[in-house]
């Protein structure tokens, strides 16, 4: 018999309640070969949602910085551009 062991643990495993509506959907969702299983969906919602909250985050950030900055004479175009190369990149 062989042991593998790994430095990284297995999924933390949950127990949650869902409304009839969104169980609902979680199941059409994997019915339709969208995701493998609900856990899987439910993961995928997850990191979307923490990565909505990064950009949220980061977003304020910029604007407590740019109201403690003051004014600026860049154009409206150029703010723009720079606000985007920032997300993006």
């Amino acid at each position: 018999m062989v042991y593998i062991y790994t430095k990284y643990s297995a999924m933390a495993r949950q127990s949650i309640s869902l409304t009839q509506p969104n169980d609902e959907w979680l199941k059409l969702q994997v019915e339709s070969n969208e995701y493998s299983s609900k856990s899987e969906l439910v993961n995928d919602l997850i990191r979307q949602a923490r990565k909505q909250q990064q950009q949220l985050d980061w977003l304020r950030l910029k604007l407590e910085s740019a109201e403690k900055s003051g004014f600026t004479n860049d154009s409206k175009e150029d703010i723009k551009r720079a606000s985007k190369g920032s997300l993006n990149g």
